[in-house]
């Protein structure tokens, strides 16, 4: 019996659009978590129906509170239904992920130990390729099977240094987020932060649409004076391949200049935000 009454320490933000069979599996992964303590918010743009009724199914199955917040289908609005869904969490700490990314075990953990105020959390991600995303079972994720290297590579995984990102832990892991030269940006895939920063710049930049909206979110709380930590080599999920319809060229230029204009004005606040 799931109680309802107790706040939750972690709200974790999954987005989705019409992609139910990874969803799902994003889903079981967060029902295998170590850290018990969270509710799952889905921010849902504009769904058909099918994804409602997989949500309606799954909270009869995982031991988490789901939240479906849903907005009617517009286009690419991802900004739009996030700073929906963070006004719509419970807890103090927000975790912000996608539906096509599963989290390891211990991902919720590894962002509940690191919070501190004053900071963000910058994680990231392993991509898989479209046959291993598909064959990704059930028993799978409760195996951990789909972040073992070894079984990877019997699917096909090739040799690289990212998969650093899968083995490493303990002191290598601390090593490696030291020594990345990846930014430690907002990362829509795999960051968290406190509720309270993200309302203070007034959540995601609703003119924002594909790329670089949840990167222009993390420069507004840097110029806040929020500082980030980078956890790429802690804070693990692995990536569903999938295609991205929606990224288009005039999307990008526009969201460039809006970054440009938070970075050289040095802005905090966005009008296009939660508060109108």
């Amino acid at each position: 019996m799931k109680d309802t009454v107790e706040i939750p320490k972690i709200s974790v933000i999954v987005s989705t659009y019409n992609a139910e069979e990874w969803l799902q599996k994003v889903l079981w992964g967060f029902n295998q978590q170590t850290f018990k303590n969270f509710e799952v918010v889905i921010a849902d743009d504009g769904s058909r129906d099918a994804t409602k009724e997989l949500l309606e199914q799954m909270s009869k199955e995982v031991f988490y509170p789901i939240v479906h917040v849903w907005q009617e289908d517009d286009g690419f609005q991802k900004s739009r239904i996030l700073n929906k869904a963070v006004s719509s969490c419970a807890a103090e700490y927000i975790i912000m992920t996608d539906g096509d990314c599963i989290p390891r075990e211990d991902f919720v953990q590894v962002h509940y130990i690191n919070k501190e105020e004053g900071y963000f959390i910058s994680g990231g991600y392993y991509m898989l390729p479209m046959n291993i995303s598909k064959l990704i079972t059930l028993e799978d994720i409760q195996k951990q099977n789909c972040f073992n290297i070894n079984w990877l590579k019997e699917k096909g995984i090739p040799q690289t240094f990212k998969n650093n990102k899968l083995t490493a832990n303990g002191l290598i892991s601390k090593l490696l987020n030291w020594i990345t030269p990846t930014n430690a940006s907002w990362n829509g895939h795999n960051s968290s932060g406190w509720k309270k920063d993200i309302l203070n710049v007034n959540g995601f930049d609703e003119r924002m649409q594909y790329g670089g909206q949840d990167r222009e979110l993390g420069e507004r709380l840097f110029n806040f004076g929020v500082k980030s930590k980078q956890l790429r080599y802690s804070a693990v999920c692995v990536h569903l391949d999938h295609k991205r319809g929606y990224k288009t060229p005039e999307s990008i230029a526009k969201n460039v200049g809006i970054r440009k204009d938070t970075k050289r004005e040095k802005r905090v606040w966005t009008f296009y935000g939660i508060t109108k």
